[in-house]
């Protein structure tokens, strides 16, 4: 695939990885695939905005060489050091050797320190400008979006924001770089939605101010780091990003999301018994076997419903460990303020249920009801688990 023109004189030159299984060696891109995008702006100067990992910076240079000779370049603008945008920093650098690196105080500090390059590197001021020739680019201090060196840069002439890893978005692209062209734009939105619950969701007020920042700024294209280029309505991702971040402190959508662990059944049984009861009192429900489905896929839902059904067999005295460390990843992302019941099966002394107990008061989730039960569900059991659900609902609704 060329380098993809995204306005006059300003390329798309990325990369679709879909051979890695994860990103940041955690979360499951597999199936999904990932786009590191990179931008190039061909002026009298020309300008590489952000760059690659080193096993994909053969693809990168590939694509920038349809457009310009990688050799010449002038700037190499680093909005943030994370290695899956800088890892091929030393080996570009080797290519380019009289590009000047651009990037915040922070970000300086961090090329020595990552790679020890501390030749030909600048430190950015938060709204300095840069004249490339007919283009000028424009740099804003974003940080904890979601690092603290993080930049955006912003193409004033073009009306382009290169917002990295904000609005940005797990998917390799299907043939266009672009949100209009995209036949499926629902599936990117919920991988954007995934993507913000695995990588940014912690710094949701930073998000927020990052957006407050750059609000008067008349920006015609988004173009992130991950993810669709956003030219034909650009305030669609940064709305959903602002809507996502005031999840973590502001209303959530109505819903229930159900979390199970199980060893033989029983606390299957009983979670399906209390999804439809959910689902009968009329509020959209969804289920996950916290050890058959990633985190990555189990937090979204987390993260955007209001209410948190948790069921859980007794294991050594406390949850099923599967549960457990999904909590404790809930825990790190701060989600706080949920609507939550607990229900689950023991073999003889219990424990789950008061180790949810404990967690959720960590998480400052408010428990409405708990339900255990000795054994397994028997068919009256299981009539509980329906009611239960229903009175879950009702809770949600006041």
């Amino acid at each position: 695939m060329p380098a993809v023109e995204v306005r006059p004189g300003i390329h798309w030159a990325g990369v679709n990885d879909r051979t890695s299984d994860l990103f940041e060696g955690f979360w499951p891109v597999a199936r999904e695939g990932v786009s590191h995008n990179s931008y190039l702006v061909n002026d009298e100067k020309k300008a590489l905005i952000d760059i690659t990992s080193e096993s994909l910076l053969e693809s990168l240079l590939s694509q920038i060489a349809t457009v310009t000779d990688p050799a010449g370049l002038d700037y190499i603008v680093i909005n943030h050091m994370e290695p899956d945008h800088t890892g091929a920093l030393r080996a570009l650098r080797r290519l380019a050797p009289h590009a000047t690196l651009l990037g915040s105080k922070k970000a300086v500090e961090m090329m020595e320190s990552y790679y020890g390059v501390t030749e030909g590197v600048r430190a950015v001021e938060d709204g300095e400008t840069l004249s490339l020739g007919r283009n000028t680019l424009q740099f804003f201090s974003t940080p904890f979006v979601h690092w603290p060196e993080t930049i955006m840069t912003y193409a004033q002439e073009q009306k382009v924001l290169f917002s990295c890893d904000g609005f940005g978005g797990y998917g390799a692209l299907q043939g266009s770089i672009f949100a209009d062209e995209c036949a499926d734009l629902r599936f990117y939105e919920e991988e954007a939605l995934r993507y913000y619950t695995n990588i940014v969701a912690l710094f949701g007020k930073q998000v927020l101010k990052a957006i407050d920042r750059l609000k008067d700024l008349p920006v015609e294209v988004v173009a992130p780091s991950h993810g669709l280029v956003w030219r034909r309505d650009p305030g669609r991702i940064v709305e959903l990003y602002r809507t996502w971040a005031g999840y973590a402190t502001g209303p959530v959508e109505p819903g229930v999301t159900v979390i199970f662990g199980t060893m033989y059944g029983n606390t299957r049984a009983m979670a399906e018994a209390v999804a439809a009861g959910v689902a009968g009192a009329g509020l959209p429900v969804t289920l996950f076997d916290a050890a058959r489905v990633h985190p990555s896929y189990i937090l979204p839902a987390i993260y955007s419903r209001q209410g948190v059904l948790v069921g859980s067999a007794t294991y050594e005295g406390g949850l099923f460990p599967p549960v457990r460390n999904l909590l404790s990843l809930v825990e790190s992302k701060r989600i706080v303020g949920r609507t939550a019941a607990f229900f689950g099966s023991r073999g003889w002394g219990g424990g789950a249920r008061r180790e949810f107990a404990r967690q959720a008061e960590t998480l400052q989730w408010k428990v409405v009801d708990a339900w255990e039960v000795q054994g397994g569900p028997t068919a009256g059991v299981l009539q509980e688990g329906e009611e239960l659900g229903r009175r879950f609902a009702a809770s949600l609704r006041g």
